[in-house]
């Protein structure tokens, strides 16, 4: 149930989504809590946090029951992701693992496939990621360089990607690569690399960023590394790309659950500030025109909220739309900055601390607007549905 928002409740939201709200919420607030200062000087979670959280069944909730999954629907990831913003933790990386790249698994592996890694993902005992972005191809699929060149039973892999989530705990990776590189879109597959004791396999420098300081995001370089055709994802070379736009709205969901539930912790952080520090002898929230700001971010968070959980309905119900859940994405990822932004003003000068959680919201936030795909490109697929 919202904090901001008690009556509100969302049209896919059943019984079983509430109480699993409730459990991820004090799971979150026992484990990860305690630990934000110490992960963020680290650049990562402990390693242990991806067993605890398998363990919590909180890892693969809309995987099948047969592999250790809930058999639910994309609603309980959502749920999940929404419990970890409010508990203000930007360092798990639970949208990489979780909703987004055990689904290319799920979805195009083969049985065996399937039966060999599921357990593990589901459990928190295989951390994934994803190797997309490369140095200087940003969100251009088609133009990556990395190769996967079949030798007898075994893809030689060179190459290197940048921006990996997860690229320090992960075990499996799954790569972008061209197969046939003459080919362009049709020449991209999708190959997992099993990165344990993998000879060409480099783990790069942890990348300094503005924020989100506890997630491990690294450099990936791969130097005639040997990868089995067993870990080819779909029954032949050259879908990649394809799997790859089929996904999509899983990932750009995913986002906008995460821009919803940060606007509304922001303007939860800003409320609470609002009444108990006071200027001039009366709380800060008393004067009108931060009485009006926390009235526009209010309704700017119900405004998000609304929608994206409309495209995540939609979604639910079977309809794999890239435009709304790019019009879910683009909005949400734009209107959550701007009401972060608005909220931290409130604050002051502490606003600008980051012992305070409005600092990390806003260094945090940015960057919704680029990943997954950036404003521009959103903008870009919903005009070709007009």
């Amino acid at each position: 149930m919202s904090e901001l928002f008690p009556d509100y409740r969302p049209s896919w939201e059943t019984d079983q989504h509430r109480e699993l709200r409730k459990h991820a919420a004090e799971f979150f607030r026992k484990e990860s809590v305690p630990h934000r200062e110490r992960w963020s000087g680290q650049h990562m979670v402990d390693r242990e946090f991806w067993n605890k959280a398998g363990a919590a069944g909180l890892l693969g909730l809309d995987l099948p029951e047969e592999f250790g999954g809930a058999g639910g629907d994309f609603g309980m990831q959502a749920v999940v992701q929404e419990e970890l913003v409010y508990a203000h933790d930007n360092g798990f990386g639970f949208s990489v693992h979780s909703p987004i790249v055990s689904h290319y698994i799920h979805q195009y592996g083969s049985a065996e496939q399937r039966r060999k890694w599921l357990p593990g993902i589901i459990a928190g005992e295989l951390v994934l990621a994803v190797a997309m972005t490369e140095p200087g191809t940003g969100s251009d699929l088609q133009a990556v360089r990395t190769t996967a060149i079949r030798d007898g039973d075994h893809y030689v892999v060179n190459g290197s990607k940048t921006f990996i989530s997860n690229g320090t705990h992960c075990d499996l990776v799954v790569i972008v690569a061209k197969t046939d590189p003459a080919k362009g879109a049709a020449g991209v597959s999708l190959i997992v690399a099993e990165t344990k004791d993998l000879a060409g396999f480099e783990r790069g420098r942890v990348l300094e960023k503005m924020g989100q300081h506890a997630q491990d995001t690294r450099e990936l370089f791969f130097s005639d590394m040997r990868v089995p055709v067993a870990n080819l994802l779909g029954e032949q070379e050259g879908l990649g790309f394809y799997q790859l736009m089929e996904q999509l709205a899983r990932e750009r969901l995913i986002i906008a659950s995460i821009c919803s539930a940060l606007a509304e912790a922001a303007v939860l952080e800003a409320l609470r500030y609002s009444r108990e520090r006071e200027a001039f002898g009366r709380p800060i929230g008393k004067f009108q025109h931060n009485a009006f700001t926390l009235a526009e971010v209010k309704t700017e968070a119900l405004a998000i909220k609304t929608l994206v959980d409309y495209a995540i309905s939609q979604y639910v119900g079977g309809k794999n739309d890239p435009a709304t859940a790019s019009m879910a994405k683009l909005f949400a990822a734009e209107t959550a900055d701007k009401v972060v932004d608005k909220c931290l003003q409130l604050f002051g000068g502490y606003g600008y601390m980051m012992e305070y959680p409005i600092a990390n919201m806003y260094t945090g936030s940015r960057v919704n607007r680029i990943y997954g795909g950036t404003s521009e490109i959103m903008k870009e697929i919903i005009s070709r549905s007009l």
